[in-house]
C-alpha cells in the first residue's frame, strides 16, 4: 500500500518539480528582455514567479509551517494575474497606486491567516475563504475584461494568446479556488498538493516558457504581447508597406474623413468592413498595420477627437455645448469624451475651448505680433 500511495505523490511531485522548472526559466528570460522595463514583461515575470513559488509551496512533503510563510505572497497571486490581464489586453491600462495598496491588503490578510490558524482557526477560516472569494472575483474580472475588448483587438497575436493563456488560466484559478472556498480548513490553505493541480500547473508552465521561443505571430505567443508594448500606439505613415495597397488606405480615409463614417452610432469594425467589402480579419490588418492602431475604439477616437478640438477651437460654435460637440462626432456620452479629450490633450473640452479662444482674440488685436514700442 505503502508503494501505492507514494506513486501519485512522486508523480504530483515531479510535475511540479517541472513546472517551477518552466516557470523559473520564463521569470529570468523576461526579464533579461525586459529593457526598458515594461509593465507586461515585469507583471508577466511577476505571475511566472509566483507560479513556480505555487507550485513549490503545495507540493506533497512539503512542511506546513513553509506554506505558512509563503501564504501571504502565494494569495497575491490571482491579483497579479489580473493586472496583466488587464495591462496585456488593455493599451489604456497602467498600475497605479491603488493596485498596489490592494496588493498589500491581499498580502495582508494572508499574514494574518498564517499568524492566526492555531490561535483563532475560526477567524483564519473565514480569512481564508475571503481570499478565495477575492480570487474568484479577480478571476471573473479577468474574464469579463478580455471578452469586452477583444472584438476591437486589432493585433492578431494578441487575439489568439487571450484563447490560449486566458481562459487556460482563467479555469485553472477558478476550479482550484472554488475547491479551497468549499474545502479550506485551518490546517490547510490555497491549493492542497493534488495531482489536478500539478498537471495545471505544468501546462501553464509549458505555455509559458514555450511561448517565448516562438515568433511573435505564433498561435500561443506570449511574446505577442510582451513585446507588442514596446511599438508605438500612435498612427504611422505608410505608403504601400506591409503589403496595404495604397489605394485600400485612401477608400478607408474617404470613409473616415469624408463621409465621417466614424458619426455612426454603433459602429462596429464589421460595419466598416462591410463598407469596404473586406473580410473583417483584412480589415484588422490594415488598420493595424497599415496605420499602426492597436485597437478598433482608438482608430474611431482618433477621428471623433480631431472632430471635436476643430469644432471647439471654432469661435462659430462658441456657444455650442460640449455635449452636443461630443455626441457630433460620434461618442455616445460625455464621460469617455471628456476622458479621451483628457488623455490625448492634457486638457478637459472647456479648458481647451477657453485657450483656443484666447488665442484667436490674441490674434485679433492690432497690436499682435508687433515688437514692444518704448515711450520715453
Amino acid at each position: 500500500m505503502a508503494v501505492n500511495g507514494m506513486g501519485p505523490i512522486a508523480l504530483d511531485i515531479g510535475l511540479r518539480g517541472a513546472a517551477a522548472a518552466l516557470f523559473l526559466t520564463t521569470t529570468i528570460v523576461l526579464l533579461l528582455r525586459a529593457r526598458p522595463p515594461d509593465q507586461i514583461k515585469l507583471l508577466g515575470a511577476a505571475m511566472a514567479a509566483g507560479g513556480a513559488a505555487y507550485a513549490i509551496a503545495t507540493a506533497p512533503l512539503v512542511p506546513k509551517a513553509s506554506q505558512l510563510w509563503t501564504l501571504p505572497l502565494l494569495t497575491t497571486n490571482p491579483l497579479i494575474f489580473w493586472l496583466w490581464a488587464r495591462a496585456a489586453f488593455d493599451d489604456e491600462f497602467e498600475v497605479r497606486r491603488r493596485h498596489g495598496a490592494l496588493w498589500l491588503a491581499m498580502a495582508g490578510i494572508g499574514l494574518s491567516v498564517s499568524l492566526t490558524w492555531t490561535t483563532s482557526p475560526a477567524f483564519a477560516g473565514f480569512a481564508a475563504r475571503a481570499l478565495a472569494v477575492a480570487a474568484l472575483v479577480l478571476s471573473f474580472a479577468a474574464a469579463v475584461q478580455t471578452v469586452r475588448t477583444w472584438s476591437a483587438d486589432l493585433v492578431a497575436g494578441r487575439r489568439r494568446l487571450r484563447l490560449a493563456v486566458l481562459i487556460l488560466s482563467v479555469l485553472f484559478i477558478v476550479a482550484i479556488t472554488g475547491t479551497d472556498l468549499v474545502l479550506v480548513s485551518v490546517a490547510r490553505y490555497g491549493i492542497p498538493g493534488s495531482l489536478f493541480s500539478a498537471i495545471g500547473l505544468l501546462a501553464l508552465g509549458a505555455l509559458a516558457a514555450g511561448s517565448l521561443f516562438l515568433p511573435p505571430t505564433g498561435p500561443t505567443a506570449v511574446t505577442a504581447v510582451l513585446a507588442d508594448r514596446a511599438v508605438s500606439a500612435a498612427p504611422r505613415a505608410n505608403n504601400g508597406r506591409d503589403g496595404i495597397p495604397p489605394a485600400l488606405l485612401r477608400r478607408l480615409d474617404h470613409l473616415m474623413t469624408v463621409e465621417r463614417i466614424h458619426r455612426q452610432e454603433g459602429i462596429t469594425i464589421g460595419t466598416l468592413a462591410a463598407r469596404l467589402d473586406l473580410p473583417d480579419y483584412r480589415l484588422r490588418q490594415v488598420i493595424n498595420e497599415g496605420l499602426g492602431y492597436r485597437n478598433f475604439n482608438a482608430f474611431l477616437n482618433r477621428y471623433r477627437l480631431d472632430e471635436a478640438k476643430a469644432a471647439l477651437a471654432d469661435a462659430s460654435q462658441r456657444d455650442v455645448p460640449v455635449l452636443t460637440i461630443a455626441l457630433d462626432a460620434g461618442f455616445q456620452s460625455i464621460g469617455p469624451f471628456n476622458r479621451a479629450f483628457k488623455a490625448d490633450t492634457g486638457l478637459t473640452p472647456t479648458e481647451f475651448r477657453q485657450n483656443a479662444c484666447a488665442l484667436v482674440q490674441d490674434k485679433d488685436r492690432p497690436d499682435f505680433g508687433q515688437p514692444d514700442r518704448e515711450f520715453g
